[in-house]
C-alpha cells in the first residue's frame, strides 16, 4: 500500500487483509494492515477478512481508523474470504466498477489520509468449495477453544488444522479468489481512470471558459521552465544536527517550478505545452515516464548534459532546512531553442515563465507576448532569481507574478525602490509591507500574488466587485487598487509531508481558475485547495489533484475563511 501510494497508484489488489485476531481484545494482536489503511489514502480490493480472525472487531477497528468499507455487489454482506457471508455487514455496497470508482474518487477528494476497503465476495462457482473450507475453519476454531489454546497461538493452530482438514483444497480456492480480485480491481482502476479524465476536462455542461472565449480555438497555455529530479530527505527528529548523520527517510520525486505548474495545469484540465530541457541519462527517462500525462513534446534531450537534480533536507514538520541543486542545464533553455515554438507562444492563452531560465529567454518571450497581447505569468523561483525580468523593461510586459515576500523585496530592490532591510514578523506588518512593495509594480502588472506560506496569500490589483480583478486589462486602469488577504486553509503539522510544491500548486490552481473564467474568490480557493493537497503528498503536485478536488462548490470538507480587503493609496 505504501509503495503504491508513493508512486501515485490509487488502486491496490490483494487476496485478503489482516485484522484483529481472535482473543485480540486480550492479546492486542492487530494486523498492521488496519492501521496502514487508516493513514494511507488508497483503495484496497480484497476478498474481505478470513474467519480465522475476529471479523466484527476488525470492522469496528476500521471504522475507528476512518476507513470507508463497502462490499462489491448487490448485497452489503461483508465476505469472509472463503464465504460470501460473515454474519456482518458493510456500511455501503457498490454494484459495479463505475460505482466503485465514484466512491473512491469521492473519498480521495476529501483530502483525508485514510483509505477505502472494497470487499469482493468469492465467485459463485467456487462458493461450494469455499463453504467446505469455512466449515473446516469453524471445526478448527472449536478445537482450539476446547484445548484451551489462546493468545498468539490461536492463529497458527487454526491454519495448521484447516490445511489438514481440507487436504490442501484451500489452495485452489485461494488462487480463484486472487484471480477474481485482480479482475475486479483492474475494472475498478480503469473506471477510476476514466472518471479522473472526465473530472480533468471540467464540469459537464459548463459554459465556455475565459480561455476559450478570448483566444483562438487551438490556443493552449505554454510553460517555459525547469524540470528537476528531487530527492527529499526528511528527518525524524525535532531538530537536525549538522556535521553528523541524522535519522530519517529519503524519497525521490519529480519537481522543478515549471514542471510543477505544467503538471498542476494538466491535472486540472489545461494541458500546456511544456518547454524545458533534460539530459540523456536515467534521470531523464524516469521524469519523462512520470510526466506522461503532460505535453512534454517540447522538452529537449541534450547530449552530454545532466538532468537537473535537487536535494532538499527537511525537518520532521516538513520545513526546508537545506537545499542543494545541480541545475546548470536550465541555462540551455535558450532563446534559440524556445523560438522554435513562436507560433504556440504568440497564440497562447497564458505563458508561464519560471526564474530558472536565462534572462535572454525571458526578454525574448516578454517581447513576443507584448507584441501579441499574450498574458505572461512570472514565477520567481527564489529570491536570487526574482530579479531577472526587472533587469530591463521586460517586467512591464508581465500580467501576473507570484513572489513570496523575500522575492518581492528583490524585485523592489532591482527597480531601486525603497525596500525594508529586515522582513516584518506580525501578520499586520507583513500585509502592510507586501501591499506597499506591490503598489509600484501594479503600474504595469494586472495582479501580484504575494504568497505568505502558512499565513496564506495576498492578492493585489484593481478593485472590482469587492475583490481584485484577475482579468488582464486591455485599457488603462480606472478603478482603485487594493490588496485582498486570504488566510491559508488549516493543516496540522503532523499531516504535512513536505512543503516543496505548495507554492507551485497554489499558483497552478489560481491559473486554472483564471483560464476557466471563475471569480477571484473561487480562483484563490482553488489554489489554496491545491496547495493543501500538495502538503499531504510526497510529490510536489499531488497525484490525487483533479478538477473535482479543487472545485469550490464540491470541496466541502473545509470552508474558506472570509478574505480581508486593504486599500492602496496612490
Amino acid at each position: 500500500m505504501i509503495a503504491a501510494h508513493k508512486v501515485g497508484i490509487p488502486v491496490f489488489v490483494t487476496g485478503g487483509i489482516g485484522g484483529v485476531h481472535r482473543d485480540g481484545e486480550n492479546s492486542l494482536d492487530v494486523s498492521a494492515d488496519l492501521t496502514e489503511l487508516g493513514r494511507t489514502p488508497i483503495a484496497v480490493v480484497s476478498a474481505g477478512v478470513k474467519s480465522i480472525l475476529d471479523i466484527g472487531r476488525t470492522l469496528e477497528f476500521l471504522e475507528t481508523q476512518g476507513v470507508c468499507v463497502a462490499t462489491y455487489g448487490k448485497s452489503k454482506s461483508f465476505p469472509a474470504f472463503f464465504s460470501t457471508q460473515s454474519g456482518f455487514t458493510s456500511p455501503y455496497n457498490v454494484l459495479n466498477a463505475e460505482e466503485a470508482a465514484n466512491l473512491i474518487a469521492s473519498c480521495l477528494s476529501l483530502g483525508l489520509q485514510s483509505g477505502v476497503l472494497l470487499a469482493v465476495p468469492i465467485p459463485e462457482e467456487h462458493a461450494a468449495a469455499g463453504q467446505q473450507i469455512e466449515h473446516a475453519i469453524q471445526v478448527a476454531v472449536d478445537e482450539a477453544r476446547l484445548k484451551g489454546i489462546g493468545g498468539r497461538d490461536v492463529t497458527p493452530f487454526i491454519l495448521q488444522r484447516v490445511s489438514e482438514l481440507t487436504d490442501g483444497q484451500s489452495l485452489q480456492a485461494n488462487i480463484a479468489l486472487i484471480h477474481n480480485n485482480a479482475k475486479v480491481g483492474s475494472q475498478i482502476a480503469c473506471a477510476l481512470s476514466e472518471h479522473m479524465k472526465k473530472c480533468q476536462s471540467g464540469p459537464r455542461g459548463s459554459s465556455k471558459t475565459w480561455e476559450e472565449k478570448n483566444q483562438p480555438s487551438k490556443s493552449k497555455p505554454v510553460v517555459v521552465g525547469g524540470v528537476n529530479v528531487d530527492f527529499i530527505a526528511k528527518g525524524t527528529t525535532e531538530k537536525l544536527l549538522f556535521g553528523q548523520t541524522n535519522p530519517g527517510s529519503v524519497c525521490q520525486s519529480f519537481g522543478g517550478v515549471g514542471r510543477n505548474i505544467a503538471d498542476c495545469l494538466s491535472r486540472l484540465g489545461h494541458k500546456p505545452l511544456f518547454i524545458s530541457a533534460v539530459g540523456t541519462d536515467s534521470h531523464s527517462d524516469a521524469v519523462l515516464n512520470y510526466c506522461e500525462h503532460m505535453n512534454t513534446s517540447a522538452v529537449a534531450r541534450l547530449q552530454a548534459q545532466r538532468t537537473a537534480t535537487y536535494c532538499a533536507v527537511i525537518t520532521e514538520s516538513g520545513e526546508l532546512s537545506l537545499g542543494l541543486g545541480d541545475m546548470d542545464i536550465h541555462q540551455q533553455i535558450k532563446e534559440q531553442y524556445v523560438s522554435q515554438y513562436e507560433e504556440q507562444l504568440r497564440s497562447a492563452s497564458l505563458v508561464v515563465l519560471d526564474g530558472n531560465i536565462p534572462v535572454s529567454t525571458i526578454d525574448y518571450v516578454c517581447s513576443l507576448a507584448k507584441k501579441h497581447s499574450v498574458p505572461v505569468w512570472y514565477e520567481p523561483t527564489d529570491a536570487d532569481k526574482a530579479c531577472k525580468p526587472f533587469l530591463s523593461d521586460s517586467w512591464k510586459a508581465l500580467a501576473y507574478t507570484s513572489p513570496n515576500l523575500a522575492e518581492l523585496c528583490t524585485m523592489s530592490r532591482t527597480l531601486h525602490l525603497p525596500t525594508p532591510e529586515v522582513l516584518p514578523n506580525s501578520l499586520e506588518d507583513v500585509l502592510s509591507c507586501a501591499a506597499a512593495l506591490t503598489r509600484p509594480l501594479l503600474e504595469h502588472l494586472c495582479c501580484v500574488v504575494v504568497t505568505l506560506g502558512a499565513l496564506g496569500v495576498l492578492v493585489c490589483g484593481e478593485h472590482e466587485a469587492g475583490t481584485v480583478s484577475l482579468r488582464p486589462q486591455k485599457h488603462r486602469r480606472k478603478g482603485r487598487l487594493c490588496a485582498v488577504y486570504y488566510p491559508a486553509l488549516a493543516v496540522r503539522s503532523e499531516e504535512t509531508v513536505n512543503v516543496s510544491g505548495a507554492g507551485d500548486s497554489l499558483a497552478g490552481g489560481l491559473m486554472a481558475g483564471i483560464l476557466q473564467g471563475k471569480d477571484t474568490d473561487s480562483c484563490v480557493h482553488m489554489g489554496l485547495l491545491a496547495a493543501r493537497l500538495s502538503l499531504f503528498s510526497p510529490h510536489p503536485i499531488a497525484p490525487s489533484l483533479t478538477a473535482d478536488t479543487v472545485h469550490p462548490d464540491r470541496a466541502h470538507f473545509q470552508p474558506c475563511s472570509k478574505p480581508t480587503c486593504l486599500w492602496m493609496e496612490s
